[in-house]
């Protein structure tokens, strides 16, 4: 009887567990069908009522990646030249990073950091050599990585250069951007980063970006412990610095014993032409902040690279990050820069931007009053009339085919995946001509 009675419940389980399962499936089959039948306009409002209102979007609900390209809701095509800020750089869904994503995914994803794991080790060794520095800290995002170099830089002032408790200061380019934290908007001068989120982060000092003597002196304070800047000014416009500014940064921070910090989350792998921004004039800043395409627009992965006598100043407790370092990050990054390297991407961004280049100052000056850029980072600055501006024109450069965004109101960047081809180079020129000349 109790035989008879277990077989009884058992059975019922079954039918249970397959209704379950019939109900799961139905469920997620309508969920997909629901998802799937959106329109963009209303993908568009429903962020609107449920999200912060810290963004505002070109009108484009995008659903798919796939090399330089992107498909909206509706099945239109787009060629991608913004590539999320320069974080795909290697294009969208790369298979090989995905493919890294993938395998580590079914193995490990996170431990923290209160134990070790078998991918960290192998990541901080691989690109550690890779640029030529002792020590890598592994963070997730670009603002995180500046202000791991901010920590580490007033930590050797104390420590190393001697700098009274407290007093040490970093010295910032005005027009930078690095984030949107307390301590990057306390560097800003961009008044809708900063206004409204005051008191601001003490100890931090600003130059005019490309002025060599401004840094000199400031650089007469004893108590100056680092210089951080963007070796080309991304979201303030594409601002390129007179050939040899790099040079002289290096060599004013070396004269005075202060710290180096480039900034190379979104000019860094292979976006300007080079592995970074800075081998342009081949100087090897003190410290180095990797961000964006590290993980090639696959999963949060930041780094900060520098030698043993700053890196080692930080002690255990002192900074850190549980996702920091994590298995699956690792792995992607590793795999994400080897992409960089087999595919030969800097000498890709380097060749097909001075393509781009050539043929954008072929625009309609009256209209066009400037291009400029290095590598696959450029922009174009649009005379801005009563009739139209940037923002018009990225919306119509979206209805002929390709995505942009305006910076600073009448500048607009030019930034595709580095892996275009000059046949799609030539035909992106093409929509960007025909949308120039329509106004």
């Amino acid at each position: 009887m109790l035989s008879r009675f277990s077989r009884c419940i058992n059975s019922s389980a079954l039918i249970l567990k397959r209704r379950l399962k019939t109900v799961a499936y139905s469920a997620t089959e309508t969920s997909v069908k629901t998802e799937k039948s959106l329109t963009s306009e209303e993908i568009f409002a429903r962020e609107e009522k449920y999200g912060a209102h810290n963004y505002h979007p070109l009108p484009v609900a995008l659903a798919r990646g796939e090399g330089i390209y992107v498909w909206d809701m509706e099945g239109r095509r787009y060629f991608d030249f913004l590539s999320a800020y320069s974080a795909v750089n290697q294009g969208h869904c790369h298979p090989k990073i995905i493919g890294a994503l993938k395998s580590q995914a079914d193995k490990l994803t996170l431990t923290s950091r209160a134990f070790y794991n078998n991918v960290l080790g192998e990541y901080e060794e691989y690109v550690a050599k890779l640029f030529n520095y002792k020590k890598l800290l592994p963070m997730n995002t670009g603002v995180e990585g500046g202000e791991t170099a901010c920590k580490l830089a007033r930590k050797w002032a104390y420590e190393v250069k001697g700098i009274p408790k407290y007093k040490a200061k970093i010295l910032f380019a005005a027009g930078n951007f690095w984030g949107r934290t307390m301590s990057a908007i306390s560097s800003s001068t961009d008044a809708s980063s900063y206004d409204g989120f005051g008191p601001y982060m003490p100890g931090f000092e600003i130059v005019p970006f490309n002025d060599l003597p401004a840094i000199e002196r400031a650089f007469q304070d004893p108590n100056m412990a680092a210089f951080m800047v963007e070796p080309i000014q991304g979201e303030a416009g594409v601002i390129v610095p007179d050939d040899g500014y790099l040079q002289g940064v290096s060599e004013l921070c070396a004269k005075y014993n202060v710290l180096f910090m480039a900034d190379e989350v979104q000019t860094g792998l292979a976006r300007t032409g080079r592995r970074l921004a800075c081998d342009h004039e081949d100087v090897r800043p003190d410290i180095i902040i990797l961000g964006k395409a590290l993980s090639g627009g696959v999963y949060p992965v930041s780094a900060v690279l520098c030698n043993d006598e700053i890196m080692l100043t930080i002690k255990p407790g002192q900074h850190g990050s549980t996702y920091g370092g994590n298995p699956l990050a690792c792995r992607v990054a590793i795999a994400a820069l080897e992409v960089l390297e087999e595919e030969n991407l800097a000498e890709n961004s380097e060749e097909m931007g001075m393509l781009l280049r050539s043929e954008l100052m072929k625009l309609p000056s009256d209209i066009v009053t400037a291009v400029r850029g290095k590598g696959l980072l450029n922009a174009i600055v649009i005379k801005e009339t009563k009739a139209f501006d940037a923002m018009d024109v990225c919306l119509r450069l979206r209805d002929n085919g390709l995505l942009a965004k305006p910076t600073h109101g009448d500048i607009i960047r030019l930034a595709p995946p580095l892996v275009i081809k000059e046949d799609e180079i030539r035909e992106s020129v093409d929509i960007i001509q025909k949308t120039i000349l329509s106004f």
